[in-house]
């Protein structure tokens, strides 16, 4: 990600120097080669994520700091080996008289979690098939709280408060457009197979991440990663299906649609999609997933530039052609 905008709620001048409110996204200890201790920080608000070091670090003097604080700094923006990094001169706590934008302070999704849940789980309840629409509102509402704020990633796409909401809700207004086109050619074609693997794809990311308040996912957790959400996600829907008494027939199509949503194993899926609406559920993941880094990388280049090599994205240069931006009149 570009610089921070500090951090965008801090003030900066053409020193480099900044000020302002920012989250502990990792902290560690280090020592230096003549054996000082430092703060390796990676600092991080809505606009971006920066290395940060305090040297000469003492606990008495500095206090003591870990993932998921939010802090105030004063520092200066230094080159190391070609890469912005912070120089921290002054740092503390916010302290409850702090009146500080959390918006400024946590990369956030455009739609509002709580409203795109209650609209999820609404539209999951007009499944022509009773089964589906039983199962996925089950799921929905026993992770309500996570879902509605999670991220969808620890890193890369969609690693934004709401963003497993806004990349479900986005996939879910895709798959609406391909099953209106492919519906009447294919009338085999399940909708509602294709809706609930949409809506329920992510749904152990609620398992598989460890989320700070703020709603950004600080680690994995054990579970997470030693089994993954792929197959947290088909135990859940395993053990819901067998709570609901839905058939076994129909509880291996949604799992299969979730161990393929990846499409192939070097993505993690142990199997290829099947069948046609576990291909379609595998598609809209990747090109939702590919659009939300895409414009992510972009937004930190001018219109004629191309981006650093994107290693998620098989290490290409992006250009940013600028054509589809609308040019206000002369």
């Amino acid at each position: 990600m570009g610089r921070m905008n500090l951090l965008g709620n801090c003030i900066s001048n053409s020193t480099g120097a900044v000020e302002g409110f920012c989250v502990i996204k990792s902290v560690q200890v280090k020592s230096n080669v003549k054996g000082a201790d430092y703060l390796d920080f990676i600092l991080a608000d809505a606009g971006g994520e920066v290395n940060a070091k305090l040297w000469d670090y003492s606990a008495a003097a500095h206090g003591a700091y870990e993932t998921g604080d939010i802090i105030k700094v004063r520092g200066t923006i230094n080159i190391w080996k070609d890469v912005e990094q912070l120089k921290i001169d002054r740092i503390r706590h916010k302290r409850d008289e702090d009146v500080v934008d959390m918006s400024s302070i946590v990369a956030s999704s455009p739609v509002n979690g709580e409203d795109m849940f209650n609209k999820i789980l609404e539209f999951a309840g007009t499944f022509h098939d009773s089964d589906l629409a039983l199962l996925t509102q089950y799921l929905l509402k026993s992770r309500k709280e996570a879902i509605a704020c999670y991220p969808a990633a620890l890193r890369l796409h969609h690693a934004i408060r709401c963003g497993l909401m806004f990349h479900t809700g986005t996939m879910l207004e895709v798959a609406k457009k391909i099953v209106e086109v492919y519906k009447p050619i294919y009338p085999e074609l399940s909708p509602d197979l294709v809706y609930c693997g949409i809506i329920l794809h992510d749904i152990a990311k609620t398992e598989e991440l460890t989320v700070s308040e703020l709603g950004i996912a600080t680690s994995y957790s054990t579970r997470g990663q030693l089994m993954g959400h792929i197959n947290m996600g088909v135990a859940m829907v395993e053990q819901a299906a067998a709570e609901l008494q839905i058939s076994e027939e129909l509880t291996t199509l949604i799992s299969h649609i979730l161990l393929s949503h990846h499409g192939q194993p070097d993505y993690g899926s142990p199997k290829f999609p099947m069948f046609p609406e576990a291909e379609i559920v595998s598609e809209i993941d990747m090109l939702d997933a590919r659009m939300f880094e895409m414009y992510d990388a972009l937004g930190s280049v001018n219109i004629g530039d191309f981006t650093e090599r994107q290693w998620a994205m098989d290490n290409r240069q992006l250009y940013r052609h600028g054509h589809g931006i609308v040019k206000s009149e002369q």
